[in-house]
């Protein structure tokens, strides 16, 4: 059996890695220079960062043990600080009764519990969309405050023609009453949103992923990086070779694909056209990261900021620092990466790198984090297509695409890019693992049901220092 996977994000790469378990004939096409994908690990300025703050956390026993199967012991448990900058405060991450009261004043704290008050007598009904789902879960002063100004940053599209599904997988169960339940009690660790420690390997995230791809290279595969795919070619409704770039035809028994699903889906011979303008409607979000080397340590506790402030345009803040000393070793510097997100249309993707780390040099003195000290060097890491948009109505959108490509057979859909799901690593390398078992064992899991809400898992677990947990 020969099979060809399509990008080596977690989902790409698990999936190759499952399969050369078992297979000699695997061939893996990545487009950029390295592995890993949008959690891959990067040198700069002799230390290692990723591409953004990238945790892992999951419940789910099968994920948990391939990922210690790869990394070993060569990880760290890492404590979580994640903070919410708005106004020029801080607010901690689950929120915390005192500080949050303390920040916004007893003005502020009296009109959220009014407003949230407000939706428990005359709750809003239409819950359809991100701005609806959030105000009538925590009322619409907290929504106001606490998550507006940062999601609209992120998507660039007003909350109230956001999906609902975007809450509804970040958020879940979180409610303004399980918050003030964490403040007083403390987190029980069962809710996504609110873990406080996760797994980190030595070597940054995509230290993962590399060793993936030396397992698969070992066993007779082959990892082919700056290879871009073409197109998926199909026959007879069967999906059997794939045509690079370069225009050479490469023939194959399975196909796994998790290159951006609009791309995908546009070039493949004999789509209907319903299907092709169906595809090229679904928008990604991109993300343009500029790394600054900051000449100072102990600048701030928190592993990243959630930015809300209206006055600055970045998003987010990773301090590089906080996660494990293997990532800077003996440099006495900190790495902070600042994230902004916008489309392809947007003036600021295409914008000159020098004016971007001014940018980048300007905000980050403007937060007061970093006093006087000195930046001596800056980098920036653009991704394209990294955020499928869940704009209203995308479900109906993406289903007749979900329901086309089902007809093709062999072909496997997965991963953040390639299924239009907004996953988190966890998901992805499910999708990968679940996608090796339906061409190794024929088994028959519905790919598409596998993202941040999937909680269906076979036997619950947590990694912990000394191993797995069950839960």
């Amino acid at each position: 059996m020969k099979v060809a996977v399509i990008g080596a994000g977690p989902a790409g790469m698990t999936a190759g890695y499952e399969l050369s378990k078992h297979i000699k004939d695997v061939d893996l096409y990545e487009a950029g220079p390295s592995v890993g994908g949008m959690s891959k690990t990067i040198e700069l300025w002799n230390q290692k960062v990723d591409i953004g703050p990238h945790r892992f956390f999951s419940n789910d026993t099968r994920v948990n043990e391939l990922w210690l199967e790869v990394v070993g012991n060569d990880y760290e448990m890492v404590n979580r600080l994640t903070r919410i900058y708005y106004n020029k405060k801080f607010f901690h991450y689950p929120i915390k009764a005192f500080n949050a009261l303390m920040n916004i004043g007893i003005f502020k704290a009296t009109s959220c519990m009014f407003y949230y008050g407000l939706e428990k007598i005359s709750p809003t009904k239409d819950i359809s969309t991100f701005e609806g789902w959030v105000t009538n879960r925590f009322g619409k002063k907290l929504y106001q405050i606490f998550f507006k100004t940062y999601t609209e940053k992120l998507w660039g599209i007003p909350c109230n023609v956001l999906d609902a599904d975007f809450a509804a997988q970040r958020i879940k169960k979180f409610s303004l009453g399980e918050a003030i339940k964490t403040a007083l009690f403390g987190n029980s660790g069962k809710h996504k949103t609110l873990v406080d420690q996760f797994a980190y390997p030595y070597g940054g995230t995509g230290m993962v992923y590399e060793r993936m791809a030396s397992f698969i290279k070992s066993k007779g595969g082959n990892i082919n990086l700056r290879s871009p795919v073409k197109k998926v070619i199909t026959k007879d409704g069967v999906a059997c070779a794939l045509e690079l770039e370069d225009g050479t035809i490469k023939e194959y028994d399975h196909i796994i694909s998790s290159m951006p699903l609009s791309l995908m889906v546009s070039r493949l011979p004999e789509v209907p056209e319903k299907i092709k303008m169906a595809a090229n409607s679904l928008k990604f979000r991109n993300t343009i990261i500029v790394y600054l080397n900051v000449q100072a340590k102990d600048l701030f506790p928190d592993n990243w900021l959630y930015v809300h402030s209206n006055d600055l345009e970045m998003g987010r803040l990773t301090n590089f620092r906080n996660w494990v000393p293997e990532l800077y070793g003996k440099e006495e510097s900190t790495i902070c990466a600042l994230e902004y997100w916008c489309y392809d249309e947007d003036e600021i993707w295409t914008r000159d790198e020098s004016k971007l780390i001014e940018l980048g040099k300007e905000e980050l003195r403007k937060t007061g984090l970093i006093g006087n000290a000195e930046i001596t060097g800056g980098h920036v890491y653009k991704i394209p297509k990294c955020y499928p948009v869940y704009g209203t109505g995308y479900k109906q959108t993406l289903k007749p695409v979900e329901e086309y490509l089902d007809t093709i057979k062999n072909l496997h859909v997965i991963g953040r890019y390639g299924a239009f799901k907004y996953n988190n690593q966890d998901h992805s390398i499910l999708m990968g693992k679940l996608a090796a078992e339906n061409i190794l064992k024929n088994t028959k899991h519905n790919l598409w049901e596998i993202n941040t809400d999937y909680e269906d898992y076979q036997e619950a677990s947590v990694i912990t220092k000394t191993g797995l947990k069950k839960k």
